[in-house]
């Protein structure tokens, strides 16, 4: 494992004879380099492992006085560490192929459990194990729900004017689609990806290696060996697959100890894509399973409401016991809210749609929209429809984030992302449990609405309203419903402060439809035309 890097000191450079011996060099290059090794040239050489294991590597080899084995990236021979490769799995030959040769095996991103299959896999005879601290403090980890992913890149990077960085996207194409943008909009960007040629993605790493300002645009195919020291941002427009993945990553920035910040974006969208991509893999369901528990802690992590570097450290082992001072949570303390009832009208949207559709769909049926779709399977007669209103789209979608996180909901990766409820959610629907959400900082306005709008309600109509909630609840438990079913607070206050008298008028009430109207409005018509003939008494 890596040992500690020293600190303060002065730098002392010697010069080392380096080569590689890889599938990129042409037969001149790789006889040159044949040559520099035989005759005692070479300090070091560089071979992948998949070369290593041939025979004729190996008799090569077998001829050379070798001092060291430094086996990089080890975490690659764990078939739990988070970029498993099948070729890592017969590095154990070394022992045999080179007896009395040390070997090290060396990475950044093993958890405890993968250190241990490391030691075991590469057969190594109790081996010394170093391992430093997982923490980078000099690196701010900020971490936000996507909606507009390009607008809210752009407000990032106008904090990073003229500084060098690295954006990170899931595919190809959104990576020349941004480099494209960036580039636009005036900075330096360059695309980096596997479908590129050769001789550009050289081009491109030179550029970023030695230019000033420059940004990479890039997929995980870029960062192996990238080690330049100043970059100040590691930002992520997708979620990466897992917590050592996003770790890896973000720990490219800051590499000299200077501040840098490591920003991040997510979307129920990203967690629905990386989930059929592990499906649709084909590693066995142990392994798919493993997988998909990694993608759900990274989300889970996403979602915290404190401290995001304690519980970044604890997954690598690592304790971290007070508040790093250096995130958003801890900058801006993220505010919850009992978000019970809008779950539980999420839930049930789910449930009366058939948990056949995904989270576009249900919030559409909530917020009440006029789509071809709702028409199509008639959902505008559901008891749930319409009943989210006092929440816009966003603030929905932070609700379905959420109690994924949380267990209460999954999206079934072989319907497209069809949310589906789980075996937690029945209490939750039942009223037996309470749950708390976090308030994305970009629906502050829109709930400070619904405050005002509760605060709004004069004294004078404050009694109608809590009979209108009588009237509901007696409703509730006869067809046996949750009472925001039938209807939502915010339209009994409306009710209480309108006082309909006719059907045409109660059809007006925001969260009244057809349906509604056919059902539940002669019952609650006669408690507003009750207290306009006796005026109810105040609680």
């Amino acid at each position: 494992m890596r040992a500690p890097r020293c600190r303060g000191s002065a730098a002392i450079v010697h010069k080392v004879s380096a080569a590689a011996l890889n599938s990129s060099l042409g037969p001149e290059g790789a006889r040159d380099v044949l040559t520099r090794l035989r005759s005692g040239d070479l300090d070091l050489l560089y071979v992948a492992p998949e070369r290593l294991l041939q025979p004729r590597t190996q008799s090569l080899l077998a001829k050379i006085p070798l001092s060291l084995i430094a086996i990089d990236e080890a975490h690659c021979v764990s078939q739990w560490g988070h970029d498993f490769r099948q070729d890592y799995l017969a590095l154990d030959q070394l022992r045999e192929l080179f007896p009395g040769v040390p070997r090290m095996a060396l990475t950044a991103t093993a958890t405890p459990v993968v250190r241990e299959e490391i030691v075991e896999r590469l057969a190594l005879n109790e081996p010394a194990i170093f391992v430093s601290p997982f923490d980078r403090p000099n690196i701010r980890y900020l971490v936000q729900p996507k909606s507009d992913a390009r607008r809210q890149l752009g407000e990032f990077l106008r904090g990073h004017a003229n500084e060098t960085g690295i954006v990170y996207c899931l595919s190809r194409k959104k990576v020349e689609s941004i480099a494209e943008s960036l580039r636009r909009d005036g900075y330096d960007a360059l695309p980096y990806h596997a479908g590129l040629s050769a001789e550009l993605r050289a081009g491109n790493q030179h550029r970023f290696l030695t230019g000033d300002a420059v940004i990479i645009v890039a997929t995980i195919a870029f960062g192996m060996g990238i080690d330049r020291p100043d970059v100040r941002f590691v930002a992520h427009l997708d979620l990466p697959k897992n917590i050592e993945a996003y770790y890896q990553e973000t720990g490219r920035a800051g590499r000299d100890g200077e501040p840098a910040e490591a920003w991040m974006v997510y979307g129920l969208q990203d967690v629905v894509r990386l989930r059929q991509m592990v499906d649709e893999s084909d590693a066995d369901e142990e392994h798919k399973r493993h997988d998909r528990q990694k993608l759900d802690a990274l989300l889970g992590w996403c979602e915290v409401t404190d401290c995001r570097r304690r519980p970044l450290l604890a997954y690598f082992g690592d304790a971290y016991p007070q508040d790093c001072g250096n995130c958003d949570n801890c900058l801006a303390p993220p505010v919850t809210w009992d978000g019970t009832e809008a779950a539980q009208k999420l839930l049930s949207a789910v449930y009366r749609t058939g948990q056949r559709f995904g989270a576009a769909h249900v919030v559409d049926v909530l917020l009440g929209k006029d789509t071809d779709k709702i028409r199509q399977h008639g959902h505008d007669r559901l008891t749930v429809y319409g009943i989210g209103s006092e929440l816009g789209g966003p603030a929905w979608r932070s609700v379905v984030r959420q109690l994924i996180v949380q267990g209460y909901l999954s999206a079934d990766q072989r319907r497209y992302g069809a949310l589906v409820l789980t075996d937690k959610s029945r209490p939750l629907l039942k009223g037996e449990v309470e749950v708390r959400l976090r308030e994305d900082r970009k629906l502050k306005t829109e709930k400070k609405k619904r405050r005002d709008t509760a605060a709004s309600l004069a004294t004078a109509d404050q009694p109608l309203f809590e009979a209108l909630r009588q009237r509901r609840k007696e409703i509730a438990e006869r067809v046996d419903l949750p009472p925001y079913v039938i209807f939502h607070d915010a339209t009994l206050r409306q009710m209480a402060k309108c006082r309909p008298t006719t059907e045409a008028e109660f059809l007006s009430i925001s969260g009244v439809g057809e349906a509604k109207l056919e059902r539940y409005g002669s019952a609650f018509l006669e408690v507003i035309a009750a207290a306009e003939e006796k005026p109810l008494a105040s609680a």
